[in-house]
This record gives structure tokens, C-alpha cells and sequence, in this order.
């Protein structure tokens, strides 16, 4: 069976056959290259809408007998390179009298890696130029675990190369320096399972303005910002106890990013693939490829329907073509110790000592930076939650040196073991508490929190911090949200029950702030 694949998202026109078959792929593209700046929109339709026949053509020609389907990227991307695509698969669909298939781009990007590693039910990293999530699967669907709360990481690495007057793409050139630079200070964001770009890409611009070397900058860059991407693959892993990960997109090319997450996985006992570099960056042998599973799962559209949609996300996406295989996370018994996202804790009968181990893959400088920094505030925030009525642990002692804090025994079991209406109204009151006084968790996921018989703990404030921002209040009420949506199997109902109580003692505003944060799009 042979699929004929079309992708047109932004800046590659491109197109394959695959040949379910043999499991060969021939990808034809012809990359938009912008004179200056970015990608202008009119000029990639242009370009999309010169070089769709073309490569349609080459791809055909290749084709070692008849084509079995049409598939095309339904989005996200830039609408007017969309409609090119649509319309030219239609008329394929029409013209050949085959199926039409249409494909999220960015599922295209994960279940590439996943079918080409033989992974089970990995985690995915999806790194590309307009896009920055971690998605997991579970009921049927790619649940959006975690994901950038401001642009995609390949758009921010190129307005920072924009700004010094590097030509599209800026990564391979940043990239390229960063091999002569040594580390210098830059911020690190990140919050709970999501992650942001756009101060470290003001800083990076600020510091080449104030002389400091190119290559020094591009260094830091990379080094910060991949460390982010990779500590949230990790604390994705944790969260669903799961040991595979899979790495999507163009930025997915960079070596140190892909060095990082090998390190991240080896220090875990976990498995990790990239795709060849082919089907990283944007291309056609990804759609085809999955047009195959959707097509074999019935997962077609009318041929006279070739609609797309520019905000198309992956967590919309009926996943049809995976069948019932089970897709619960394996959740094990209480253990002596437990290995989390970025420390390790040993669990005794009255107290338990949680120790921040060094991550080799973030550089030294930073990696101690940050464990000093975190160690401090998770003793400091955990008692003043207490204070304001917040059930906590007892911190019995700390020892900043060793990055370690020890801590009273609290609770049977996780959250994620217990989700029940009457435990998620509790985080929803502890919550309301923590923000009226002040206070952000940072990382209030379902392994965050315990269950004893008669109360609900608030556990790790290893990312919290104090603020009086409304943003920063509701961004605690959006990872929770996201955490429920990758652990539970009745997550909207129990979301309900939390935000109903969350008013007990937070405020309206807080979740009108998150309706905004929901309906921003902003990971496409």
C-alpha cells in the first residue's frame, strides 16, 4: 500500500510516498528561503503554492505502482500555505478517486518517532520552530503535559539571530558558535511542566548590545534553554512513570539538545530516540507515514472536506489508529526510595531526606545554581504554607551543601493514586490559600501532593516562589489542569470539583486568568 503525503505547514513545501510495504520513504522538499528576517507569510504561500506541483510531480514519479490514499497537514501552521496544501490534496483525492486523509502536523512528529523506535507508549518531546510541548497519550488522545507559555523555541532562538543580523534559520548558526563560547549567567524558566523563552531571548539580545562575545551568548543560549526543554521531558517521565521518550521537530536537530536528553535518559534507566534528521524538520514522510495508520483505523474525511485549521492541536486529535492497548501509567507500590524529576528521596518509617542529584546534562554553573536555589526556597515556602493553614511536612533540617532537606513522613500515597472528587476540591482550597497569602507552588502536579486518611498534603515546593501576580496564581491552576488531564481518566469532571473549590478560598479573578491562559493558543 502506498500513501501519497503532502505538507505545507510554513516554510517546506514537501512531499512523499511511502510504501507500507517495503516501510520505504521517498521525501521530496523544497524549502522557502527567506532574503532577510524570518518567515514573511506572503512570500511562503508563494512560495508553497509554486513548489506544492513540483515536488507533487517528483514524488508521483517515484511511486512504484498505484497510490492507496492522499494525506495532508492539516495544521497548525500558517493559513494561507494550509489552504495550498488542502486544495492541492483534494484535487489529488479527486483526480486519483482515493481516500483523503487529514493529519495533525505535530501528532505527525510524534507518532514518527514512536513507530519508527518500536516505543510502547513513550513520552514526546516535540521541539520545532513555532512549537515547544511534552505530550503524553492516555484515553484515547495526546494529552499536552507541558509546553512553552510564550512562542515556540526555534521562532525564539531566531528573533534572538535576527536581532545581530544572522539570515533564517538561526539555530544551525547558533549552533555553529556555541562551539567557541564559555557560559555566562542567563535566566532559567521554568514552571512546573511548562516552560518559558522569552526572557532568556531579551537577555541574550541585552548581553550582545553590552559587548559580550557572540559565541559566549549563543553557548549560554543553548545550554539554558535546552536544559529547560530536557528538565520537563524528565519531570513528564516522572509524572507518568514512564521510561521512553521520543524527540520531534527541527530544533530536535541540534546535537547538544540531543545530547542532553541522552544524558537525561541514561541517568533515569530510560530509552530514548531521535528520528533521522529527515523526519525531524518539517516533511511530507511523516504525514504519509501516519496516513497509513489513520487509513488502516478508517480515519478518513470526504474528499469534497480538505478544511484546515491554522490552530490545529494535538490534544484535539481523536487518536483512532492505536487501537485499545492499555494506556494507564504503571504505578508502583511505596518504595524505600523514589527517584523523581530532579532529586531522589529516601523514605524511613517518621522522616524522609530528599537529595537534589547533580544533573550532568545542564552545565555545572547552572546545575549548582539552581539545586542551591531550589533547596532554599522548597524550606522556606514549604514552612510559611504551613503558617497560612496549608497541611505540609515538617522541615527537620536542611543542609544547603549537600542540596538536601529532611522532611516530616506525610501521606499512604500520591495524589495520581487517589483521584477522587474530595481529594481534588482539597487541592483546590490548599491552593486558593497558598495564592490569598502569597505563595506559588510552582509544580502542583499529581505527584506533588499525599494522601493521608483525613487530609490532602501539599508536598515539593521546589519551584515555588512569592508573588502577587494573578498570572502566576492562575499558571499553579494550569498545571494542575494539565497534570489531571495525563493521570485521570474522568479529568474534566474532577477539574470542575477543583475550580468549584478553588473559590472557597482563592479568587474569581484567578480563574478568569486561567480561561485567558486556556484560550491563548499559544502552543499551536
Amino acid at each position: 500500500m502506498r500513501i501519497l503525503g503532502v505538507e505545507g505547514t510554513a516554510w517546506a513545501a514537501s512531499a512523499s510516498v511511502y510504501d507500507s510495504n517495503t516501510d520505504s520513504v521517498f521525501i521530496e522538499t523544497d524549502a522557502y528561503q527567506p532574503e532577510s528576517g524570518g518567515i514573511h507569510p506572503r512570500e511562503a504561500a508563494e512560495h508553497m503554492s509554486d513548489a506544492i506541483p513540483r515536488v507533487i510531480e517528483t514524488a508521483l514519479a517515484e511511486a512504484d505502482g498505484d497510490i492507496a490514499a492522499v494525506a495532508f497537514s492539516r495544521g497548525p501552521g500558517l493559513g494561507p500555505c494550509l489552504r495550498i496544501v488542502g486544495t492541492a490534496a483534494r484535487a489529488l483525492s479527486q483526480t486519483l478517486d482515493v481516500p483523503l486523509i487529514g493529519v495533525n502536523h505535530m501528532v505527525a512528529h510524534l507518532e514518527i518517532g514512536r513507530q519508527r523506535s518500536g516505543f510502547d507508549s513513550p513520552v514526546c518531546l516535540n521541539a520545532s520552530g513555532a512549537n515547544a510541548h511534552v505530550l503524553g497519550y492516555r484515553n484515547g488522545r495526546y494529552r499536552v503535559l507541558g509546553e512553552t507559555m510564550d512562542t515556540g523555541v526555534g521562532n525564539a532562538i531566531d528573533k534572538f539571530t535576527r536581532h545581530i543580523g544572522w539570515s533564517h534559520p538561526g539555530g544551525p548558526k547558533v549552533e555553529e558558535a556555541a562551539t567557541e563560547g564559555e557560559y555566562i549567567d542567563m535566566p532559567y524558566v521554568v514552571k512546573g511542566m511548562d516552560f518559558s523563552f522569552s526572557g532568556i531571548m531579551s537577555a541574550a539580545k541585552q548581553a550582545v548590545d553590552d559587548g559580550h562575545d557572540v559565541e559566549d551568548v549563543c553557548f549560554s543560549l543553548q545550554e539554558n534553554v535546552f536544559a529547560m526543554l530536557t528538565e520537563v521531558a524528565e519531570r513528564a517521565l516522572s509524572l507518568t512513570d514512564r521510561d521512553e521518550l521520543v524527540l520531534g521537530g527541527g530544533v530536535g536537530q541540534n546535537a547538544r539538545l540531543r545530547e542532553m536528553l541522552t544524558e537525561m535518559c541514561d541517568q533515569r534507566g530510560a530509552n530514548f530516540y531521535a528520528p533521522e534528521p529527515r523526519f525531524l524538520r518539517d516533511n511530507a514522510g511523516m504525514i504519509a507515514v501516519l496516513g497509513a495508520e489513520m487509513l488502516a483505523a478508517g480515519d478518513t474525511i470526504p474528499v469534497s472536506d480538505s478544511s484546515v485549521d491554522s490552530n490545529f492541536r494535538p490534544d484535539q486529535v481523536a487518536v483512532t489508529w492505536r487501537g485499545t492497548e492499555a494506556d494507564d501509567a504503571f504505578l508502583p507500590a511505596e518504595a524505600d526510595e523514589v527517584r523523581g524529576a530532579e532529586a531522589t528521596v529516601s523514605i524511613g518509617e517518621e522522616r524522609v531526606m530528599k537529595r537534589r542529584t547533580p544533573k550532568s546534562y545542564r552545565h555545572p554553573s547552572l546545575d549548582a545554581h539552581l539545586r542551591k536555589e531550589r533547596t532554599t526556597l522548597e524550606a522556606r515556602l514549604t514552612s510559611d504554607a504551613r503558617r497560612a493553614g496549608v497541611p505540609t511536612p515538617v522541615v527537620s533540617d536542611i543542609d544547603l551543601a549537600e542540596s538536601a532537606i529532611e522532611f516530616e513522613r506525610v501521606g499512604h500515597g500520591d495524589l495520581r493514586d487517589e483521584l477522587t472528587a474530595d481529594r481534588v476540591r482539597d487541592v483546590g482550597r490548599h491552593l486558593g490559600t497558598l495564592h490569598r497569602n502569597g505563595i506559588v507552588h510552582g509544580d502542583p502536579t499529581t505527584r506533588n501532593l499525599r494522601c493521608a486518611a483525613d487530609r490532602t498534603y501539599v508536598i515539593d515546593f521546589g519551584l515555588g516562589y512569592y508573588s502577587d501576580d494573578v498570572e502566576d496564581y492562575a499558571m499553579d491552576l494550569h498545571v494542575f489542569s494539565q497534570s489531571l488531564a495525563g493521570t485521570a481518566d474522568d479529568a474534566a469532571e474532577l477539574q470542575r470539583a477543583f475550580e468549584a473549590a478553588y473559590e472557597e478560598t482563592g479568587t474569581a479573578a484567578v480563574l478568569d486568568q486561567l480561561r485567558e491562559i486556556e484560550g491563548r493558543g499559544r502552543y499551536q
